[in-house]
């Protein structure tokens, strides 16, 4: 049973994902009106570096791509893992507000990596 719950949220995270880094070369969400000032600031400054969008974007694409399956999902968390360490702490010390959305990605990307622990052994040997 938290298997088959574990793929679901692994499905739903992985089209999240994919979503979130497609937006990053379409830009076909809207920005939301009243975001805090330091949150435009920061993105403001992340979009003149002209790589930086278009790298994160295919990080979370393919990363969201292996997450959806099973087989390749432990490489996809070590893929999209900075990516959302920095959603992290935006959410932390700059944007509060999403931070419950934040813990929630959090649970279930660490249950990923414990679910696949296994895995990330011969890594660190």
């Amino acid at each position: 049973m938290k298997g088959k719950i574990l793929n679901v949220l692994s499905v739903l995270l992985g089209l999240l994902l994919i979503n979130g880094g497609l937006n990053k070369f379409l830009n076909y969400m809207p920005v939301p009106e009243g975001l805090p000032e330091a949150l435009v600031r920061d993105n403001t400054a992340l979009l003149e570096i002209s790589w930086l969008m278009p790298l994160i974007g295919f990080a979370e694409v393919l990363g969201g791509l292996f997450i959806l399956f099973r087989k390749t999902r432990a490489l996809g968390v070590l893929i999209v893992f900075p990516v959302m360490v920095g959603v992290l702490l935006t959410h932390i010390f700059v944007a509060p507000s999403g931070l419950p959305v934040a813990l929630v990605i959090w649970a279930i990307l660490l249950w990923i990596i414990y679910d696949n622990k296994q895995r990330y052994f011969p890594i660190v040997k």
